[in-house]
């Protein structure tokens, strides 16, 4: 068909699907109504579809075609720096692809309203954007760039790839090199740019501290607390008042103790222990921020729309204020405080065999350090032993006891992801100058095994009274995830079974056993928990896959997460007397909200930090040009491969800078292939590496393989 013949065709068939009294039809239907024969239904076909590319016609699941608002889907669109993007419709397996040329004004996060063909084999959905129902980016952040008359703010967001025009006397005096908060004014178009207006100058980029400030903005953290918020602060008193203890379990002379890093100022968790006839009496005593955070108070409201406080590589923003996390609040030593404890009852074999859950006055005898547990129960270090001399026989015991509760949750087929995370060590002016893995120790371990004791204990509790609650869920993985982490551990002789593309949490706990001590060990493990679905916050309870836990929930840090000061509030309030059918009904209507909004900004905050370190990581190895380091190939791609190194810094190798052949991708081996020399990069596959390059707008860093450096033999 020509084109002049399938524009008119083209023209023709809009005519027809915009008149008012046309119904969507099949192309069987179509074709019939304007009698065209059956050997010319595939012309026809091809005039629809190519108006259902073009976004003016729309196109239903069952094949009838219609108006574009006919069968729009409605869904999350999300940008490449390409200028392409796709949008994620909830119950559509498939992203749809949305092309540069038709995604309107849609920019990165934005609901949008499009329309889309069905996939075909081999490939996803294409559709376009009909409009944007709602704007995820009022500002934006990003780099100035000063023109005479004008400017433009180039976004650190690469996933929106328009820069925004800045009018001129709607800069506040930005010059170029400022990152800069910018408020938009118009969202742009097809050929037009974004405008707006510059409403705070966060810093040169050069400035110390100004890279870190201006990912906080970009994720619309809040880093200052409303005046009303302070006001009620105020008001808090510094100590706890005898009133407030009054009908209060008080056990300010059990021995307890706090056991945290170094660094940490929020100290809401206190740790008794006894040796009983029945096995071990463990006591977990938490904050009880509830007390001073009320319901519906300015306090409470800003801490549900933190949700979390954030923890970056050079701050913390805290979700309460510092009165609170780290004063009243925090189980500091030598102070009375309140709490809300979980008093286990707990056998030899680790099953727990009663419990009490109770309002308590607690006063802490030592603020303890993982370091210092660590070198008692592990160590056994001499002079830290005498320091802490009356202290020894409980943290004994404790290791004792978390041994045992460990084992249990092995056997049922709990999964312990024991590799390091970044620490990245800075200098007074904010520069990266060192990073090292944070170790897990024995001490650290104690108190994760006490805290999910603590928070499987409540969660089953409540769970049977059948009360409104939150629950903290993890579903099983996606089979497909699975597959492909089957392929990788492949390549380093390891299986895993599946059944029916399910796998069994025990599975993945053997596979985590079978790598312990080896080389590849932080890597098949941070791919594994990569292949698995992320936990969130639930009000009902669904079980949690990594803990092989029937009932789980997160009681057990108040002071920095928004979900275990709600559900203390539950729990206090039950206590006193239960809940009534007017308050189950409230708990009922909100809990939902609260759920969505914690897991949301749960995740806010994990792509903060996790996009502070990247940065972080690229200044650091920006230092570190032309030097070689030893990697494994972590990622394969058509584009090429990124490759780990041991401090856990992630570069991509280009395949452009595979010299001497051409290599092709092979998806089902997750292996780049060289036709010629028959020569492959897989996943899991050691590499010397060189760093080449690094890029802190992208946050990446560039390698190339370190044999690329060595002269041809006639050379030499």
């Amino acid at each position: 068909m020509t084109e002049e013949l399938l524009k008119e065709r083209k023209e023709a068939m809009l005519a027809l699907i915009n008149d008012p009294t046309y119904v969507p039809m099949k192309i069987k239907e179509l074709a019939m109504l304007l009698d065209v024969p059956r050997e010319k239904r595939d012309e026809l076909k091809e005039v629809l579809d190519a108006l259902v590319a073009d976004g003016k016609v729309g196109l239903s699941k069952r094949g009838k075609y219609g108006k574009p608002e006919a069968f729009t889907l409605i869904g999350t669109f999300c940008g490449h720096a390409k200028g392409f993007g796709f949008v994620t419709v909830e119950g559509m397996d498939q992203d749809v692809f949305i092309p540069a040329e038709k995604t309107k004004d849609a920019m990165h996060g934005d609901t949008v309203q499009i329309t889309a063909s069905p996939a075909s084999k081999g490939k996803r959905p294409e559709g376009a954007v009909i409009k944007v129902i709602e704007r995820a980016n009022q500002t934006i952040v990003g780099f100035y760039q000063k023109n005479k008359n004008f400017g433009f703010v180039v976004p650190d967001n690469q996933k929106i790839n328009a820069d925004v025009f800045i009018p001129q006397g709607k800069d506040m005096g930005a010059v170029t090199g400022h990152k800069v908060v910018v408020r938009l004014t118009d969202f742009g178009g097809e050929h037009k740019n974004p405008e707006g207006v510059i409403t705070e100058i966060i810093g040169h980029v050069n400035d110390p501290g100004t890279d870190i400030l201006s990912i906080v903005k970009a994720y619309g953290i809040p880093d200052e607390y409303p005046p009303e918020v302070m006001k009620q602060v105020s008001r808090i008193p510094d100590e706890v008042a005898k009133e407030d203890m009054a009908g209060r379990k008080d056990i300010r002379d059990w021995q307890t103790v706090t056991i945290d890093g170094e660094d940490a100022k929020d100290l809401d968790d206190a740790i008794t222990i006894s040796r009983e006839s029945y096995g071990y009496k463990l006591g977990v005593h938490i904050a009880d921020v509830s007390h001073y955070v009320t319901e519906g108070s300015p306090l409470d409201e800003e801490a549900l729309n933190r949700g979390t406080s954030v923890y970056l590589v050079d701050r913390v923003i805290p979700m309460l204020p510092h009165k609170l996390s780290n004063g009243i609040c925090s189980l500091n030593a030598g102070t009375d405080r309140l709490a809300l404890s979980c008093i286990m009852e707990i056998d030899p074999q680790g099953r727990v065999l009663g419990h009490e859950i109770a309002e308590t006055v607690i006063r802490v005898d030592r603020r303890m350090t993982y370091t210092a547990v660590n070198a008692i129960v592990t160590d056994r270090d001499g002079k830290t032993m005498e320091e802490y001399a009356d202290f020894v026989e409980m943290f004994d015991l404790m290791k004792e006891l978390a041994d045992i509760l460990r084992e249990k949750r092995r056997q049922r087929g709990s999964i312990d992801f024991d590799f390091p995370e970044s620490k990245i060590i800075l200098d007074e002016k904010g520069r990266p100058v060192d990073i090292k893995p944070y170790e897990r120790n024995a001490a650290t371990k104690i108190i994760e095994d006490f805290m999910l004791m603590a928070n499987e204990t409540i969660a089953e509790d409540y769970f049977w009274q059948d009360i409104p609650f939150v629950y903290r869920t993890h579903d099983n993985p996606d089979p497909e995830k699975m597959k492909r982490l089957g392929v990788f551990i492949n390549n380093f002789g390891y299986t895993i079974r599946t059944h029916d593309g399910e796998v069994h949490p025990k599975e993945l706990q053997k596979l985590l056993k079978k790598i312990e001590g080896t080389e590849e060990e932080a890597l098949i493990s941070r791919l594994t928990l990569r292949s698995m679905k992320q936990a969130k916050y639930m009000p009902v309870c669904s079980g949690h896959f990594g803990l092989a836990a029937k009932y789980y929930t997160h009681f057990t840090s108040p002071i920095r997460r928004y979900p275990d000061l709600q559900i203390h509030r539950i729990i206090k309030e039950n206590l006193r007397g239960g809940l009534s059918e007017k308050r189950i009904a409230h708990y009922d209507k909100i809990l939902t909200g609260v759920t969505i909004q914690c897991s949301a900004t749960e995740r806010r905050a994990e792509e903060a930090e996790r996009e502070t370190i990247k940065l972080k990581k690229c200044e650091y190895m920006s230092k570190r040009i032309g030097e070689i380091f030893d990697g494994v190939i972590s990622g394969v791609t058509n584009w090429g491969f990124y490759v780990e190194l041991p401090n856990t810094v992630e570069g991509l190798v280009h395949v452009n800078e595979l010299h001497g052949d051409y290599y092709v991708f092979n998806e089902e081996r997750m292996e780049l292939k060289g036709e010629m020399s028959g020569k492959t990069y897989k996943l899991g596959q050691k590499i010397q590496v060189v760093v080449t390059g690094t890029d802190r707008l992208t946050k990446t860093i560039d390698f190339i393989p370190a044999k690329n450096l060595e002269l041809p033999e006639e050379e030499a």
